[in-house]
């Protein structure tokens, strides 16, 4: 893999702290690679070979059962994707696809496993990774079994109104069909819930979303910190 990618990978926290020998091993195995969109890079119940970076563009997670399937998770630069698995040296519980041209590192898992086994820093950022993971997966899951899919949208809004700095009027980052996905329901009853936030302020054109009554919004959304705030 060409250094000129090193300085990027090496500035997450999971190689941030490693030793440099062992980083350049990681990487001496590693690879990168370009992506055209709707690409399929690995498939739930195969074998976990590679650690994925996403470098540039974005990659859908998704699970499919019985001809049905649902989003989720969008991974963004820079990160990785799926730990658990590699670390496991078991199958994959998602697969993963390109949303945009995207740029990927693979890193064998056997690599990886080899130097979580002697680079203590290493393995205690996996474990904070890993940790932080189980924690989003919990707060994900009240939100889809403690809320309704009012509430779920309500609430998702607000959370990319966060990640927009606050700002009244933004963009949806995702199509409304994985939207729909995501959030635990049919696009049918996505487009309900966009009307139904009317009443709080919520206006949807296309992508464009803005947010007119502030208060009367997230006083029906009540969001909480317990599972809203996935940097904790």
């Amino acid at each position: 893999m060409p250094k000129s990618h090193f300085p990027e990978i090496r500035e997450l926290d999971l190689f941030q702290g490693m030793q440099e020998d062992h980083f350049l091993a990681l990487m001496r195995g590693a690879y990168v690679q370009n992506f055209p969109p709707q690409i399929e890079l690995i498939n739930e119940g195969d074998p976990s070979d590679f650690l994925h970076i996403v470098l540039s563009g974005s990659v859908d997670l998704f699970s499919t059962w019985n001809r049905r399937e649902t989003s989720m998770a969008t991974v963004r630069p820079i990160s990785t994707f799926i730990l658990a698995a590699t670390i496991k040296d078991a199958p994959y519980l998602m697969s993963a696809r390109t949303l945009e041209k995207s740029r990927i590192v693979l890193v064998p898992s056997e690599d990886v496993r080899a130097v979580f086994d002697i680079d203590p820093v290493f393995a205690q950022a996996i474990v904070t990774e890993l940790a932080q993971c189980y924690r989003s997966v919990v707060k994900s899951t009240k939100d889809l079994k403690l809320r309704t899919s009012l509430e779920r949208l309500a609430n998702y809004l607000l959370r990319q109104q966060t990640r927009a700095d606050g700002a009244a009027e933004f963009d949806l980052l995702i199509e409304k069909r994985r939207l729909a996905s995501f959030l635990g329901m049919t696009p049918e009853n996505l487009s309900r819930a966009f009307k139904g936030l009317h009443a709080y302020g919520v206006m949807v054109e296309g992508i464009k979303v803005r947010i007119s009554n502030q208060r009367d919004l997230e006083r029906f959304a009540k969001p909480s910190p317990l599972i809203d705030d996935y940097s904790t």
